[in-house]
């Protein structure tokens, strides 16, 4: 059975950190690359990071670019996002999705995901 948990979310003023957690069980995790997405109220699901199966690459959204890092520990099966410089525009509900089979950026193009980590940035 597969397994895609997010976790590390809360509430914190703009200019603080977070760092997401993202744990999968019941796939081969290593052979996989893994995203984050995020849904604000209102807007559609977006981009935010991804990295390849074996971290050597990773691809971030403009916005996001500079501020967070994505990386993985496959020893652990877990993936991170690790969100520094927050701004309140980055409140949204934060999603973890596994093994794209096209486009790193393509939410439909993941296998599976998590239900969701909450966001909130204050100002």
């Amino acid at each position: 059975q597969v397994h895609v948990v997010e976790s590390g979310g809360g509430l914190v003023q703009a200019g603080g950190s977070l760092r997401l957690s993202c744990a999968v069980s019941g796939r081969t995790f290593n052979n996989e690359g893994m995203g984050w997405f995020r849904q604000a109220p209102g807007m559609e699901r977006e981009f935010v990071a991804a990295i390849s199966p074996n971290g050597g690459s990773t691809f971030y959204s403009d916005s996001v670019k500079d501020r967070f890092t994505i990386s993985r520990d496959n020893a652990k099966n877990t993936v991170y996002l690790q969100m520094n410089s927050l701004k309140p525009e980055d409140t949204a509900v934060y999603y973890c999705a596994a093994d794209p089979d096209g486009s790193w950026k393509d939410w439909g193009s993941y296998a599976a995901w998590g239900q969701g980590t909450q966001v909130t940035v204050s100002s």
